[in-house]
């Protein structure tokens, strides 16, 4: 018995050493590993993390706050000198759980100051050319000074408050810290020489005419607060110029005191109108109240030209409050016509109105208020239905700018009234663009300081809904996809993604404004469908209307709301500068046969669909190869194919068979992706006949393979051509190897 217990553990011992020796050493990779650098792979990486401020659904959190700043003002503004006085009194509230012990406020004036460090961050060599009024004003006049001149910064009590200007900013020290809940009231003094914007440039300023008078775009024209809030604290980078601005809601009660021959329109609803129009002007306005199908006059042309002849020295003041706006503008000029229309959004009746000089007929009065009335129409019904009493527009030349109700729009006839449509299709688009900013930014309030491309993108995109329904054959310049591909296509030195702060675009056109909408149309169009699109875009507005969204909010939204996967399409086109270029690299006709090929191996069966290897089989063979044989190789008759003819009698009914569809021909095609990013492909087939088939497969077709995948076409009829995105849908730069068979592309001289 002992004999046999050693047997058996001997045995059993170099059962388990036999064993360890069989156990080989694990095989060492080939190569290193590497990251996940799949073009699916989720955004994880790019995000902010989700917080009780802003959810991971794109949604405002149960923490979410915003701050608070209320104004009440007295601007005088003096004509003859072209300067502006204002004193101001500055209600800020702090929602924030955290105390503040000082404020910071922009003074985005402080561009125009005579020791402006603007032009000096600016590239400037010598002009090989220049108008001797250029040189004049580059080299030889003094420099124009147009910043602030803060004459005291007091509390509520009178009392000097401590303050520091850093170029467009300006921090108050608070006399004593800004806890949660509490408001510190403070009262600002300052005064400013008006740039000539035509010869200093600018965003406001005024408007010099022959006749000696002004038109007056006033903006920027006092100190604003910034937005302190839980993505960055305060919001104080600089204003250089490019980037705009970021600012807090709040209530203005604001009194502007001009020449009383000086007609005027600003942000809010004019408090005194009895005070500041004529009895006839006040009836032609109630008129238009209920006018909703055409303009009418309020301040004629004959009224206007009458007011330039004069220059008075008697002063008037108009009254204006806004609620909830985040920042207020003014236009004031003794040459203005004035006219107006009423518009119904929702259960309200909204005022377009224009203000223009009579340079500006017969163009304005026949486009501007009706442009006006549709871009509110067309964008309510995307978004929400628009909350302010009124929105103007003003003819500036040369201008295109926009504030809370009112916004600035260049487009003016040759002096003898004459117009190019160039001239009137750019006035209507700058219209419908500055007045649709009324959504994005000034209620959907993105951080123009910061992402130039979350207000002027988003609103290019709705730009171009708008023109398309004004006048479907609107010569449109930025929206399609196809509009974008010169940029695209361009010198990869001097393009940057579309997430790249403002101040340091090169392109800046192509970057914020087109790029992002045509990425949008692409959405809308090709990968979300109208339907899906719009739900989440118009969910995406009404969430963060009068509220502070980033670029997650607006990602995660368009997501959350969508049920689509929109990680790859976000991080290529937004975060990349990587184009798409989609092509055919290879196509080959397949025929059904039953002779086996030579070499043949048969398929290993998939566990999930065993019926791919479940005999007896067919085979394919492929035109042109060493089995084809083109006298057996021939377009499918079903009874010609034994194999195939004898599974489907024996497996359908009579009516199942009916049923069947019986393709003649194969196509097996292989696309490639010479470009980075990734799109659906989206195939139009023409037969011989003439007839055309359209298939897309969604951009997860490239998930495994980000070079190239192949698709097989089961036809009825000969293939005669395969185009590749064939109505340019995603902004594919080569369209050389977009067509089966190859074609000569014509260049543009062509």
């Amino acid at each position: 018995m002992k004999k046999i217990a050693l047997l058996v553990s001997f045995l059993l011992l170099f059962s388990l050493k036999s064993a360890a020796q069989e156990i080989k050493e694990p095989s060492k990779p080939k190569e290193k590993g590497h990251e996940d650098k799949n073009k699916f792979r989720q955004m994880y990486d790019l995000l902010a993390t989700p917080n009780m401020y802003r959810t991971a659904s794109g949604a405002p959190g149960p923490e979410y706050y915003q701050q608070q700043a209320d104004y009440k003002m007295d601007i005088e503004l003096d004509d003859k000198n072209t300067k502006l006085y204002g004193e101001e009194t500055i209600t800020y509230h702090n929602n924030a759980k955290e105390t503040l012990e000082y404020v910071w406020l922009q003074l985005d004036q402080n561009i125009a100051a005579k020791t402006s460090k603007t032009p000096l961050v600016e590239s400037a060599g010598i002009e090989s050319s220049i108008s001797a009024a250029g040189f004049s004003r580059k080299y030889m006049e003094e420099k124009f000074d147009g910043g602030f001149n803060i004459e005291f910064v007091k509390d509520a009590k009178g009392n000097p408050l401590n303050y520091i200007v850093n170029e467009t900013m300006m921090r108050i020290n608070l006399s004593k810290p800004l806890h949660h809940g509490e408001k510190v009231v403070f009262t600002i003094k300052w005064w400013y020489t008006i740039n000539n914007y035509l010869l200093d440039g600018g965003r406001s300023g005024y408007e010099h005419f022959k006749d000696g008078n002004n038109l007056y775009i006033l903006a920027q024209f006092y100190p604003r607060m910034a937005v302190y809030n839980d993505v960055e604290g305060w919001q104080n980078m600089q204003f250089w110029g490019s980037g705009e601005f970021a600012l807090p809601f709040g209530n203005y009660e604001v009194n502007i005191t001009v020449p009383s021959d000086h007609i005027m329109e600003a942000t809010g609803v004019l408090q005194n109108r009895n005070a500041v129009f004529t009895a006839d002007q006040i009836k032609r306005y109630e008129i238009a109240t209920q006018s909703f199908d055409k303009p009418i006059v309020i301040v004629t042309q004959a009224e206007a030209t009458e007011n330039e002849k004069g220059f008075s020295v008697l002063k008037k003041t108009w009254k204006f409050k806004a609620e909830n706006v985040r920042d207020f503008a003014i236009s004031t000029s003794r040459k203005f016509i004035y006219d107006a229309m009423a518009v119904k959004i929702g259960d309200k009746n909204i005022m377009a109105i224009s203000l223009y000089p009579k340079e500006g007929n017969p163009l304005w009065e026949q486009f501007s208020t009706k442009a006006v009335a549709h871009t509110l129409k067309s964008y309510s019904s995307y978004t929400f239905d628009y909350p302010y009493p009124k929105a103007v527009s003003v003819n500036a030349q040369d201008q295109g700018m926009e504030y809370p109700m009112i916004c600035w729009n260049f487009g003016r006839p040759d002096s003898d009234g004459t117009y190019s449509d160039r001239v009137k299709y750019g006035m209507l688009g700058v219209i419908i663009h500055e007045v649709g900013h009324n959504f994005f930014p000034m209620i959907v309030n993105s951080d123009e300081r910061q992402w130039t491309w979350m207000d002027e993108g988003l609103n290019t995109f709705m730009e171009y809904l708008a023109e398309i329904s004004w006048e479907p054959t609107f010569p449109v310049d930025r929206g399609p996809a196809k509009m974008i591909v010169p940029y695209m296509s361009g010198d990869q030195s001097k393009i940057e993604p579309i997430m790249t702060n403002s101040e340091c675009i090169k392109q800046f056109g192509n970057n914020a404004y087109g790029k992002p909408a045509a990425g949008l149309n692409i959405l809308r169009e090709t990968i979300m469908g109208h339907e899906l699109f719009d739900y989440a875009f118009k969910t995406y507005a009404n969430r963060w209307k009068f509220k502070h969204p980033t670029p997650e909010d607006f990602f995660r939204t368009m997501e959350d709301a969508s049920a689509v996967d929109l990680d790859w399409f976000i991080r290529g086109w937004f975060y990349t500068t990587d184009y798409t270029d989609i092509g055919i690299k290879e196509v080959k006709r397949y025929f059904v046969s039953e002779e086996q090929p030579k070499g043949f191996k048969a398929p290993i069966p998939n566990r999930r669909n065993r019926l791919k290897a479940t005999g007896p089989l067919v085979y394919m063979i492929a035109e042109g190869s060493e089995d084809y044989k083109p006298e057996i190789n021939k377009p499918l008759v079903l009874k010609e194919v034994k194999t195939l003819d004898e599974f489907v009698q024996k497996n359908f009914s009579e009516s199942e068979k009916n049923k069947l569809s019986i393709p003649k021909y194969f196509y097996q095609v292989t696309f490639n992706k010479p470009g980075g990013l990734v799109m659906p492909i989206i195939v139009a087939i023409t037969y011989e006949d003439g007839t055309v088939e359209k298939q897309t497969f969604p951009a997860q077709i490239w998930r495994m393979n980000d070079d190239e995948v192949t698709r097989t076409f089961a036809t009825q009829k000969i293939v005669s051509k395969i185009v590749v995105d064939p109505n340019l849908e995603t902004a594919d730069i080569d369209l050389s190897n977009n067509t089966w068979p190859k074609q000569e592309v014509k260049s543009k001289f062509e």
